[in-house]
């Protein structure tokens, strides 16, 4: 066994070299988000009444359970659980199976751990590696999460932290056993992210039936475990025992699976497809390599968009007369009365997560280039002009038809006009291409600095999310492209001047990235 775990320091000792900027990011932000939460949810709800209030109003709310869980207690501290629980464990999880993918999956795919398994590296060693990569970051969150919360009283930042941490290292698991079933890196994301979407899907149905998380469907999920876990209200430590067993059970699948394969092979091989037809264009193949992505991002913002829509005409009910919380939702949705201030905020935080995509789906031309899957395709008659555009044209057309979908979503589940809705959501369009434009620029003039476009629609998320909960300054919040859009709907006539303004410079930084892409060197 020794030798299978040969090397293992000093593959540990790369990986955290290698993400010395991403991990302390993903973990500042996740403990920071949770650890800022009291300070947050003190601003708005200052007296024991309205935090009393609040959590009546929210466990009457079947579509607020769904979407937030069931609120255990009214302390700051438990309002912090609820609120941010099962979100930073989301966050944990997404961290932990980036780390895992990149330095198992993705290795094997670049050819990288060919070269390292020449040396003396045992068989078990880079998984090993890994896994414990994703344990230094977890374990980082765990004592961020539970230092900034330690001034709540109790032991309740400690049973958050390790929920928290425990899902992450959960999901490390998950991924690592993916990288063992799959052929390429990103569909082993694609794998993880949908058991993690699942998690998410069975725990919000089995709140949305039953307020006090007591559901066998919220049971069946990992992210169930974080809430019912409840910290700062009567703490549950037996189940933080599931998240250990689920690790356990993860992780040693997965060691199983990775001594039954050769290196650089899968369990589930990727199937053969045609060379004609349908792929007789570069267009046509980036959307057989991208429609699987799409599908998947349309199915969820449509059930997004019902929920949400759904849960519009209680928006009222939950703010009750609290004038702080009126103040936030028309902050991020307009003074257009506050059905649809919700309506717009809603349409406005689909556009941000919108932008995640149209990144993702830029970004694969990265993938493609640094997998050395582009080199043989430009060497035949396609120019990388219509390489490229291939892969835009999906990735900006795509964003246009998830965003349509939430939008006919949101007007089914709330019951209006659904031109109102789809507009609202597609008025979001021209910040989401902004956003998918810089990536582009990146990829085609610093395309080892490409995975900034990650930060940068990041940044616009996070501006979007906690800036009018923090009532951050105007110049601070301008930052985000999506502040300059008008918020609707609303009764006010609609300002084309921002929609064409951003249009514009989009295409301007597409173009400029194509520019560049045509002229350097493809990346070895």
């Amino acid at each position: 066994m020794n030798r299978q775990l040969a090397g293992t320091g000093a593959l540990l000792r790369l990986a955290l070299r290698r993400d010395r900027v991403m991990m302390p990011v993903w973990v500042l932000v996740t403990g920071g988000l949770v650890a800022s939460m009291p300070g947050s949810l003190e601003k708005v709800y200052g007296t024991d009444a309205e935090r009393a209030e609040l959590a009546s109003s929210m466990n009457a709310n079947g579509s607020m359970r769904a979407l937030y869980g069931p609120v255990f207690g009214d302390s700051l501290g438990a309002l912090t659980s609820w609120r941010m629980g099962v979100y930073g464990a989301v966050l944990a999880a997404v961290m932990s199976l980036i780390i895992v993918i990149r330095h198992t999956r993705e290795e094997e795919e670049t050819g990288r751990q060919e070269m390292l398994s020449a040396a003396m590296v045992g068989r078990r060693a880079p998984l090993t590696a890994a896994l414990l990569a994703a344990l230094v970051a977890n374990a980082c969150v765990v004592l961020l999460v539970a230092g900034g919360l330690a001034g709540q009283g109790g032991p309740g930042a400690l049973v958050l932290g390790l929920a928290i941490g425990g899902a992450g290292l959960l999901f490390a698991g998950i991924a690592a056993v993916a990288a063992q079933l799959t052929e390429s890196a990103r569909a082993a994301k694609g794998l993880t992210s949908a058991v993690l979407g699942a998690a998410f899907v069975l725990k919000a149905a089995g709140d949305a039936g039953t307020p006090d998380g007591a559901s066998a469907l919220t049971w069946i999920s990992p992210l169930g475990w974080v809430e019912n876990a409840r910290a700062f209200a009567g703490e549950r430590w037996w189940v933080l025992l599931l998240l250990v067993a689920g690790v356990a059970l993860s992780t040693g699948a997965a060691y199983l699976l990775a001594g039954r394969r050769d290196l650089g092979m899968s369990f589930l091989p990727a199937r053969p497809g045609p060379a004609e037809g349908r792929l007789g264009t570069a267009g046509a193949l980036a959307w057989r390599l991208q429609r699987g992505s799409l599908i998947g991002w349309g199915a969820a913002f449509l059930v997004a968009g019902l929920v949400f829509g759904g849960m519009a005409d209680g928006a009222a009910d939950v703010v009750g007369g609290n004038e702080k919380t009126r103040q936030i939702i028309e902050r991020m949705g307009g003074q257009s009365g506050l059905t649809d201030a919700f309506l717009a905020a809603m349409a406005g935080l689909l556009g941000m997560i919108a932008a995640l995509y149209v990144v993702s789906s830029v970004l694969r031309l990265s993938g493609e280039e640094s997998a050395q899957r582009a080199e043989p395709l430009l060497s035949n008659a396609v120019g990388r002009l219509r390489w490229a555009g291939g892969h835009l044209v999906v990735a900006f057309g795509g964003s246009a038809v998830i965003l349509l979908l939430a939008g006919l979503g949101l007007g089914i589940g709330h019951g209006r006009d659904l031109g109102t809705t789809v507009g609202a959501c597609l008025a979001q369009l021209p910040a989401v291409w902004l956003l998918g434009a810089l990536a582009a620029l990146l990829h085609g003039a610093l395309p080892k600095y490409a995975v900034a476009g990650w930060a940068v629609a990041g940044v616009a998320l996070a501006l979007g999310w906690i800036g009018p909960a923090l009532d951050l300054p105007q110049s601070v919040m301008n930052v985000s492209p999506f502040t300059h859009l008008p918020k609707l709907p609303g009764p006010e006539a609609l300002d084309w001047a921002p929609l064409l303004t951003l249009t514009v410079l989009a295409a301007a930084l597409v173009a400029a990235g194509l520019g560049a892409l045509r002229r350097r060197d493809m990346v070895a």
